[in-house]
């Protein structure tokens, strides 16, 4: 038989604590705080918005799981801007992916990255050229197919960056646990020469401010990707052995 006291003093406490967690944003933006401004002490929030000790610190605990604000010795809760290392943190633990998963974010990459090509046209300079091939030659010197998965992505945020869109660079960013396991998988299986070849003819499509080609190599390098899917779903599964 159910608990039902015991059901509704846990809801009871869930609920008390959203509730404080939306009165602090609230009070954030009612006094205009911004990154590096510190909140009242949990003392203080307890006594202006009458919650428990026990609430209170729930609530900074959520408040710090969503980036919203980190707390330092002996100054207490300050305002950060970790929202995205928090969305990278949640990511880091899908550790089981799926392939249409995989096939789902593939297509989203070629959304962004083919879909941004007038963006990248418009904005792209020549250091901008000579940054991506530098990148490339690294990853083609790059010890390990670790380190070369991290060059591989470090070219794709670099690629996007041109088209000056922060908001695109974060969401891409937001992927690079699932993206960079992927691009490992490639590494290992065919070595970092095919990535290094694809990699140089997009830049040579953009230097050239040639549209068609540089679509028909983004999309010809994110295939090569698909190729990995089977093999990255295998890593990820848990061995029964």
């Amino acid at each position: 038989m159910r608990n039902e006291s015991s059901t509704d003093s846990t809801v009871s406490t869930q609920s008390a604590v959203d509730r404080l967690v939306q009165q602090i944003k609230d009070h954030i933006h009612s006094n205009a705080l911004s990154v590096g401004d510190s909140l009242p002490s949990e003392r203080e929030i307890g006594e202006k918005f009458s919650a428990a000790r026990n609430t209170v610190r729930e609530a900074f605990r959520i408040l710090k799981a969503y980036g919203v604000v980190e707390i330092k010795p002996k100054v207490g809760a300050v305002i950060v801007n970790r929202h995205m290392d928090a969305v990278l943190d949640l990511f880091s633990f899908q550790l089981a992916i799926s392939p249409e998963s995989f096939q789902d974010i593939q297509g989203f990459r070629r959304l962004i990255e083919m879909g941004s090509v007038d963006r990248l046209f418009e904005y792209v300079t020549e250091t901008d050229i000579q940054t991506l091939y530098s990148i490339n030659t690294d990853l083609l010197n790059a010890s390990s197919a670790k380190e070369g998965a991290e060059q591989d992505f470090l070219f794709h945020v670099s690629l996007l960056a041109i088209s000056k869109n922060k908001t695109v660079v974060d969401v891409f960013s937001m992927m690079k646990p699932i993206v960079s396991r992927l691009m490992e998988t490639g590494k290992e299986r065919d070595g970092l020469q095919k990535t290094y070849e694809h990699h140089q003819q997009i830049i040579d499509a953009l230097a050239a401010r040639d549209r068609l080609a540089f679509k028909y190599f983004i999309s010809a390098h994110l295939d090569q990707g698909m190729d990995y899917v089977s093999d990255s779903i295998k890593k990820t599964q848990p061995s029964h052995s």
